[in-house]
């Protein structure tokens, strides 16, 4: 097998030949088709997260085909399309296992930081984190869908049922959430970098009911805000835009110090809130809704030698939506 390797922390990817690996008890090998590039992906070889395993194939929006299955498997079968997102196996013992929330796992690992990813031709996965795709749609537009696509619905459910929402930082979860939310029938209001046009404009194309700057206020109060960006300065800012009662959600896996704001911003019943991870069960519901929700993902494909350069678009904005990787 061929992978792109991050053998130290803060240095650009390598081109390596790996010997073929064969899955174990519970475990599935897939042949990768397509696998996206996450913002995440962007803190695990910057060195932002904690306790990254070194070296490690980053990627964890997996799209690919079941190559061999492991003993101790059921529900799945050689040749199968499946997707394998970030949560990449759960203990299955501790308090939150046992009580469904196995999204705060206290013994979890993480595809592309704990074990290894999807920037590669293979991959060995936990056969209880490969969801079936079914075969509607291309590789490369369901790959942004495996982390960008379930942390936008994890998001999207924690942020509650009301009808204006308004999303801060316009990039790959937003742009899919934005779809999801319409249609729900919510009205959409887009933040995007002071001054960006072009982003503005493409979330316009998506729907949004109105488009701005972080730094303008909507036009009139939001039920909820989720917050993509990982700049904690959007905190106090999605609060003051959030009307009594409402929610902020911090749906990155990452953000910035989120700077002292007054009291007065919290009180009348807002709530700030954070997503970890998300939960078989978030997997099976979203995917299986997508057939239905007429998603349209906006992708760049890169070749799989190309992940550095595909990293460095990423980090610039050079592109609108996601990122995939072609092996």
């Amino acid at each position: 097998m061929q992978a792109m390797v991050l053998n130290e922390l803060r240095t650009p990817l390598v081109w390596t030949e790996l010997p073929d690996r064969l899955p174990g008890s519970g475990e599935i090998k897939l042949s990768i088709a397509a696998c996206g590039v996450c913002r995440t992906d962007l803190h695990v070889v910057d060195g932002e997260l904690p306790s990254p395993l070194v070296p490690i194939i980053p990627g964890h929006e997996i799209v690919g085909r079941i190559e061999a299955i492991g003993a101790d498997v059921t529900g799945l079968q050689v040749g199968e399309r499946v997707g394998v997102p970030w949560l990449g196996h759960t203990c299955g013992a501790c308090p939150y296992c046992t009580t469904q929330r196995e999204n705060l796992c206290d013994r979890p690992l993480f595809t592309g930081y704990t074990r290894d990813g999807g920037f590669a031709t293979s991959v060995i996965a936990d056969a209880r984190f490969a969801f079936p795709l079914g075969e509607s749609g291309s590789d490369v537009s369901l790959a942004p869908l495996l982390c960008a696509g379930l942390i936008g619905w994890r998001a999207l459910s924690i942020a509650g049922e009301g009808r204006r929402l308004g999303l801060y930082g316009f990039g790959a979860a937003a742009h899919i959430l934005a779809q999801v939310a319409r249609w729900q029938d919510r009205s959409v209001y887009a933040f995007t970098r002071p001054g960006d046009g072009t982003t503005q404009a493409f979330a316009r194309t998506l729907g949004a009911v109105w488009a701005g700057g972080s730094d303008q206020s909507p036009p009139e109060p939001l039920d909820a805000a989720i917050i993509f960006a990982t700049d904690g300065d959007l905190v106090p800012v999605a609060l003051r835009a959030v009307r009594k009662g409402g929610r902020v959600v911090c749906a990155g896996i990452h953000m910035s110090d989120i700077p002292a704001f007054p009291y007065a911003l919290l009180w009348e019943e807002r709530a700030l809130l954070s997503v970890a991870n998300l939960t078989r069960q978030d997997g099976l519901d979203f995917l299986g809704l997508v057939p239905r929700m007429g998603l349209v993902t906006r992708t760049t494909s890169y070749p799989l030698r190309e992940a550095n350069r595909a990293l460095a678009d990423l980090r610039a904005g050079r592109f609108e939506g996601a990122a995939v990787l072609v092996p």
